[in-house]
């Protein structure tokens, strides 16, 4: 079973230093990404497989399962952004950027495309997936109601917003998490968001791996030491290091 490792906030073995002029940037000194550096690439609260805390228990309606730990990332990841919203401002992050190359774009309600800034995108998504949340009708609460037919796929489509949310906390403000000793708990709900998803059939990798790619393939970002989009880097690290299974990068 998993177990807290709380002693993991007290490891700082690299030269990124943690003064109060340190949160300026999202690189390493070694000009990769900051997530991808040590220590704080490994930095986590979780020793064992998650796995196990991702796959439905026994006796549990799966549907539940999605939706209980649904509202569980959702609040958790709204807590981290809630200490992060002073630094996430529109001059500083006037596009919803998950690296070089990719901004992710709103539907408007004319059902066209178009760029906010981070924060205005970011909150438009936890308004609308807390507003699904607390909605009886898509996540029923009482016995007698059963989950609505397009239940799945509207937790597809949450999931993939709030992965967005994570891939942006990531390229633009993981060094003030880094500054708050918080990096070991922000990447432990990071992994274990994505072992479920990969678990639960919410997430499909090479959807996302690609989803800022030219052509299909690897950002040439990622050939300068830079990573590419959306933090396919970190979690194929993260299978590398033996803390994601390579089911998460749709190895089954």
């Amino acid at each position: 079973m998993p177990t807290f490792d709380p002693s993991s906030l007290n490891a700082n073995h690299s030269s990124y230093s943690r003064s109060p002029s340190s949160p300026t940037t999202s690189l390493g000194a070694n000009g990769k990404p900051l997530y991808l550096c040590q220590p704080f690439v490994g930095s986590s609260l979780v020793k064992g497989s998650l796995k196990t805390i991702s796959s439905v228990p026994k006796y549990v309606d799966p549907k539940e399962w999605i939706a209980v730990n649904l509202f569980d990332f959702f609040n958790n990841l709204n807590q981290f952004y809630g200490v992060l919203t002073e630094f996430c401002t529109p001059i500083a992050n006037p596009t919803m950027s998950a690296g070089p190359g990719l901004d992710y774009t709103w539907i408007d309600q004319n059902r066209k495309q178009v760029k906010l800034p981070a924060p205005q995108y970011i909150d438009y998504v936890m308004t609308w997936v807390g507003g699904l949340l607390g909605d009886e009708a898509t996540f029923p609460t009482k016995a007698s109601r059963d989950f609505p037919p397009t239940f799945l796929t509207t937790c597809k489509h949450i999931y993939k917003q709030l992965l967005r949310v994570f891939a942006h906390v990531y390229h633009a403000q993981y060094q003030y998490l880094v500054h708050l000793c918080c990096e070991g708990h922000f990447n432990s709900l990071f992994a274990h968001f994505i072992a479920f998803g990969s678990e639960n059939r919410l997430f499909d990798y090479r959807d996302f791996r690609y989803s800022g790619a030219s052509g299909g393939g690897q950002s040439p970002t990622a050939e300068r030491g830079q990573g590419y989009p959306g933090v396919c880097d970190l979690i194929e690290r993260w299978v590398e290091m033996g803390v994601l299974g390579p089911e998460c990068i749709g190895q089954r």
